[in-house]
């Protein structure tokens, strides 16, 4: 999963962030809350993680903005030295999905993020997406349509079912990128996921007729949509 993480001890960041990648997580760490909100505004991730003890504006302050104001409903894992009753009500009243006091214990973490993503999100990084009319075949790289078994490349695959897993979220060209080619912007250009995404839509067909929509979102990235007025036509 890609995270984003904004703790400015920089020290048990480092051993945070270390956790988190030695399980296979891309991790973005940002010690100011100006530059985690520069970035949730024009990027996208799986799960952020919040600190509430910060200079300038607070981690509850960072978590409203994030809720309120640019309407982001990534998962959120508030980590705190405050662990009163009031503390924890007022972290998942203000929009946090979990809570977790510090000091962090490295198991429990790691237990708690993976909880927290396939509870809100329903996502787990090994299960096949359920997404009617497609049905993804886990020993192969084919997609089934209808009477139709489409052959995809391992990496259009894997792009399908990155996107089907979140279907109904933005995610950005360097979400993609990450996830699926291992790369940051610097290393590739995004042009790359605009021609793969072009070539996916056409080979699985979808659009109304199916009952999905896969939209460019202006200087972001793409959206996957389940159509539900095309359902109710095809029941009708």
């Amino acid at each position: 999963m890609r995270i984003a993480y904004l703790e400015d001890d920089l020290d048990q960041s480092a051993v945070v962030k270390n956790w988190l990648e030695s399980a296979g997580h891309v991790v973005m760490h940002f010690s100011s809350s100006k530059d985690f909100l520069k970035s949730i505004g024009r990027d996208s991730y799986d799960l952020m993680i919040l600190d509430w003890l910060l200079p300038g504006v607070s981690g509850i302050e960072v978590m409203t903005h994030v809720r309120t104001t640019l309407k982001t409903y990534t998962p959120i894992l508030f980590v705190t030295q405050k662990d009163q009753e009031k503390d924890v009500v007022e972290a998942l009243e203000k929009g946090a999905d979990d809570f977790m006091a510090k000091p962090l214990r490295k198991l429990e973490l790691l237990a708690r993020v993976t909880a927290v993503t396939r509870r809100v999100l329903g996502m787990n990084e090994d299960q096949l997406p359920e997404a009617s009319p497609y049905e993804f075949r886990g020993d192969s790289t084919t997609v089934v349509l209808g009477d139709e078994a489409i052959e995809l490349t391992h990496r259009e695959y894997d792009l399908a079912r990155f996107l089907f897993s979140r279907a109904g979220r933005v995610v950005s060209r360097a979400h993609i990128l990450q996830s699926i080619w291992g790369f940051t912007t610097m290393d590739m250009n995004t042009r790359t996921v605009d021609t793969h995404v072009s070539r996916l839509r056409k080979k699985l067909k979808i659009g109304q007729d199916n009952g999905w929509q896969l939209n460019a979102i202006y200087q972001h990235g793409y959206r996957l949509e389940k159509n539900d007025d095309s359902e109710l036509h095809a029941k009708a």
